[in-house]
This record gives C-alpha cells, sequence and structure tokens, in this order.
C-alpha cells in the first residue's frame, strides 16, 4: 500500500522519522536501512546502508528533519553495492498516480520525505497502513495525491 501525509496540522514538523516509525508501529532495528538523497535540517548523516541499531541511535538522539531522504527498508543482514540510489526529489513516480514500487530491488518497503512538506510510504502492508492513518488521520492514498 501507497500513502502520503501532507497539508496537515497533525504533526509538529514534516519528517521526523523517529514519530513515522512510531505511528507505522515498527521498531527501526527490526530492519537493515539503506538511506539515500539525505538533505536535513542540520545533522550530518551519510547515505548508505545503516543497521537498524546504528539509525534508531542516530534519530532518537537527535531531533532532526529530514527535507529530502528516501529510507529503503531490507531484512536485517542484507547488502550490496547500490548502482543507483533511490530518489525522492524529482522522482515523478510519486506523483503520476501509478502504483509505485520501492526503488531498491528486494527493499520491504520505502519511507520517503518529500520537500519537508510530506511523508510519502511505498510498499507498507495493511497493518503498518492501518496503525498510520489511526494516529494521522488526515493520510490518503498515494494515487489520490497525483499531480
Amino acid at each position: 500500500m501507497n500513502l502520503i501525509l501532507e497539508g496537515t496540522d497533525q504533526v509538529k514538523f514534516f519528517t521526523n522519522i523517529k514519530e513515522v516509525f512510531s505511528a507505522l508501529n515498527i521498531s527501526c532495528h527490526d530492519y537493515d536501512w539503506f538511506v539515500s538523497d539525505i538533505e536535513t535540517n542540520d545533522l550530518v548523516i551519510s547515505e548508505g546502508w545503516h543497521s537498524g541499531f546504528e539509525l534508531e541511535k542516530t534519530i532518537t538522539s537527535n531531533d532532526v528533519q529530514f527535507i529530502w531522504a528516501v529510507f529503503s527498508a531490507f531484512p536485517i543482514g542484507t547488502r550490496f553495492a547500490v548502482a543507483e540510489p533511490p530518489y525522492v526529489d524529482g522522482n515523478p513516480n510519486y506523483w503520476n498516480a501509478s502504483e509505485p514500487k520501492p526503488q531498491l530491488e528486494k527493499a520491504i518497503f520505502e519511507i520517503a520525505c518529500w520537500d519537508s512538506s510530506a511523508t510519502i510510504l511505498i510498499g507498507i502492508n495493511p497493518a503498518m497502513a492501518e496503525n498510520f492513518k489511526s494516529i494521522y488521520t488526515d493520510t490518503i492514498e498515494l494515487k489520490y495525491a497525483a499531480r
């Protein structure tokens, strides 16, 4: 399922990734992460592979806003060379009413931070979607946000 949260006052600021994890009812450390296309308000985080424990420590010890970023979730222990990192800035697949899939093959799901004004969830399962929508009731299916 693909969802978007934008144009709401239900969040203190877009995109506080630790609040996104909480609303999805997931633990960061249950996955390995490939993080790409990163711009934050002040935290330096490297593009590439991060263990869930490493990423959780980074986001919980800092009050960081991700302006742009793609968080791709993988089973623990996944690592491979990434030739074309996922991107959010300028990605037309979010806005063409298609049903995009995570950009990296074998990714379980993807969280995209869009210009500090939207959170886009790609490929989440129904339980995660219901959890997120129960916290952020302004969430809609991404295909309805086509531009």
